[in-house]
């Protein structure tokens, strides 16, 4: 693979960034019901978006929201969601987008990331252990509450 490099999500990229494949079984994974209903009030301002490309190819996308007046505390620096091409995945694209994911948040002086997951089969819960994340709770929903330390906040 090529090297990986982040951009800002835009016009010029949206399009290849909704027709990202999804291997099977992966669609019921997609933007856990909490995140969505956050969605609804969460500021525009604080959201983090980025396309992984590769010889000048969307082959990811990852979208991050950093709110620190967020009333629940799992929503204030958080990943909200990571699509990885169906054909790129296990090649270190994820991998490589949550890593400059982290580093943006310990720039901006975050000392803990959360994650949302709905466990099941086929699901991205082994791809965020290994990321770091470790289960801190669950929603009302039943989706689980993932968390990563970053140290003190600057």
């Amino acid at each position: 693979m090529s090297q990986l490099r982040l951009e800002e999500l835009s016009a010029a990229t949206i399009v290849a960034v909704n027709t990202l494949g999804l291997k099977p079984g992966q669609e019921q994974f997609i933007t856990p019901v909490s995140y969505a209903a956050a969605a609804a009030v969460t500021p525009v301002d604080s959201a983090w978006q980025r396309v992984v490309v590769s010889d000048d190819e969307v082959v990811g996308f990852i979208h991050a929201n950093f709110d620190p007046d967020a009333i629940q505390e799992e929503f204030r620096a958080a990943l909200w969601r990571i699509n990885v091409d169906a054909d790129e995945q296990g090649k270190g694209v994820g991998t490589f987008a949550v890593s400059a994911l982290l580093d943006e948040a310990r720039t901006r002086g975050v000392g803990r990331l959360t994650v949302l997951w709905e466990p099941g089969e086929d699901g991205p819960e082994e791809f965020f252990l290994h990321m770091g994340f470790q289960p801190v709770g669950e929603t009302p929903y039943g989706e689980i509450i993932g968390a990563i330390e970053l140290g003190s906040p600057a």
